[in-house]
């Protein structure tokens, strides 16, 4: 398993590298949600442990916040480790990294595990609700059973 902050610096050293630009921090914070998310799909497994909060623009995990602000308190990736994350991160990549934020942020908002976390709170405020790791293996088996329907019509 990956730390939460080597998985933040592989996203946005890749980012930079592919897009010539610093990713900035509502995009970071969703990539990070759906490569969780892809791990489950791929291997059933967390990429991390992380708490995501249900904030009112999806997922947040407040431990990449600071080091975002401060790139220096982000590791350096090792080559070892960038091998290890690129079957998670290639398809991450190739899904979501041209993508808009906003665009990001609208599909987070309909997962199953962000919407339970937002149950009681106001759609304008922030929440200190964690999203459940259970409630998102659900969303990673969804979206697993959406693409296995998709390849049986020859539409992947």
């Amino acid at each position: 398993m990956a730390g939460v902050l080597t998985v933040a610096a592989y996203i946005c050293g890749r980012y930079e590298k592919e897009f010539g630009q610093k990713i900035d921090e509502m995009k970071l914070q969703k990539m990070m949600y759906f490569a969780q998310r892809e791990a489950l799909i791929q291997t059933d497994k967390p990429l991390f442990r992380g708490t995501f909060y249900g904030w009112k623009y999806g997922p947040v995990l407040k431990d990449i916040r600071e080091p975002y602000q401060d790139p220096s308190l982000l590791p350096k990736v090792s080559p070892k480790e960038e091998a290890a994350l690129a079957p998670v991160m290639d398809q991450v990549f190739s899904e979501y990294a041209e993508k808009d934020s906003f665009s990001l942020c609208r599909l987070t908002l309909g997962e199953i595990s962000w919407k339970k976390s937002r149950k009681g709170i106001a759609p304008a405020e922030n929440s200190d609700n964690a999203m459940k790791l259970s409630d998102i293996r659900m969303d990673a088996r969804r979206m697993k059973e959406r693409r296995e329907k998709l390849a049986d019509q020859g539409l992947v």
